[in-house]
């Protein structure tokens, strides 16, 4: 059966909505997800001037007997579990849908899991974004309604490859979870070269991986963070391999996933066998999708770094949701590791560099300089 896929975009179309029964979250992350820190050190590298006084403070930490790892150091999103399913949900509810969320933390299950504990929540499926390295790059692969009590086992095979890559067990893997009809399988962000391997390099080991995987992936992303030109590019390579196009929010913050699913299934099977058997998907953009992309990455970025003080507790400061590496190697909350209650002055003056982005007349003039980014979303024609 041939691939249908609809586009529809609020701004343009307040009533895409009205026909469906349900509006479906996919690929959105919570406060259990591992997320690197390697843009504040790329930030400084790349800022002309500011390499060399990074690299200065990055030498005065030492003699703290405190050596910054930005590899192994990550952050973790503000939202935990039940409140980045309430976003998503909340949103879908606005639209006079059912909600359907299926949270995708990087390579654990923690948050659905825990959700299923919770009445109200206990139908969310048990989902998961798989790092998957392969050739010299790496894809995330949205991997949706796991058995639940196959889970931790799944994990453990995930946590294997990717330890040890091996294209016939990646793709035994994936054949594996292809042959269960509960099971969705997304390539997200398929054309996003995530980790600087050269685009050249991504998008021809891209080629092949889709080739080799075949219909395992049942649906490429058109994800929310993503540029528009971008997704246009994911839209023709659907239309080139045969795939369907699904949406994914690939929410980190605060702001609701900007493309959600509409459908009539009235719970998650039902939308898988939407899109594995009758192989049709309606995609629907919401209204901050029509904001400035810079302007969204910015403040994406800002969230990460800013204090909620009505969060729970050990969870309001951001040094409390950033993790690094002791003098033993144990991760620990920033909080935790700084010198009389203050961060290494290196970290310290990144984030605060960042945090200049709060300010009312940056954003102002952050948006001015990019006004008119979000232009080509007047005539978006993905298909």
């Amino acid at each position: 059966m041939q691939p249908r896929t609809t586009v529809s975009c609020a701004w343009k179309n307040g009533s895409a909505s009205h026909p469906y029964h349900s509006g479906l979250s996919l690929h959105s992350h919570t406060s259990m997800s591992e997320e690197t820190l390697t843009f504040i050190h790329k930030m400084f590298a790349y800022l002309p001037g500011l390499s060399s006084v990074f690299a200065h403070y990055e030498r005065q930490s030492r003699r703290y007997d405190f050596q910054l790892d930005f590899v192994r150091a990550h952050w973790r999103p503000p939202l935990v579990p039940r409140m980045a399913y309430d976003l998503e949900a909340n949103q879908i509810l606005a639209l006079g849908l059912q909600a359907i969320v299926s949270l995708t933390d990087h390579d654990n299950m923690e948050a659905p899991m825990l959700l299923r504990t919770v009445p109200s929540s206990r139908g969310i499926p048990v989902s998961v974004e798989w790092t998957v390295p392969f050739a010299g790059t790496e894809f995330h692969i949205g991997i949706h309604n796991l058995p639940v009590a196959e889970g931790t086992a799944w994990l453990k095979r995930f946590a294997n490859y990717t330890e040890a890559p091996n294209e016939e067990v990646l793709f035994a893997i994936l054949h594996e979870m292809h042959e269960m009809p509960g099971v969705l399988i997304v390539l997200n962000h398929p054309l996003w070269d995530l980790y600087k391997v050269g685009r050249e390099h991504h998008e021809r080991e891209l080629l092949r991986f889709m080739s080799l995987a075949g219909f395992s992936i049942h649906a490429l992303e058109l994800n929310g963070l993503r540029h528009v030109r971008e997704n246009r590019r994911v839209a023709q390579l659907a239309r080139d391999t045969g795939h369907l196009l699904i949406s994914g929010g690939d929410r980190h913050s605060l702001e609701p996933n900007a493309c959600i699913n509409l459908s009539h299934a009235t719970n998650f099977r039902e939308f898988v066998e939407e899109i594995r058997i009758e192989r049709r998907s309606h995609i629907l953009f919401m209204e901050q999708y029509a904001k400035s992309w810079e302007a969204r990455i910015l403040h994406s970025t800002l969230d990460a770094v800013t204090d909620f003080p009505e969060f729970t507790k050990g969870w309001r400061r951001w040094d409390d949701r950033c993790f690094h590496p002791d003098r033993d190697g144990i991760m620990r909350p920033l909080s935790e590791l700084w010198m009389h209650g203050h961060a290494p002055l290196p970290l310290r003056a990144a984030i605060e560099f960042v945090r200049l982005g709060r300010s009312r007349t940056f954003t102002k003039t952050f948006s001015m300089a990019f006004t008119g980014s979000g232009d080509a979303l007047a005539e978006m024609e993905l298909l």
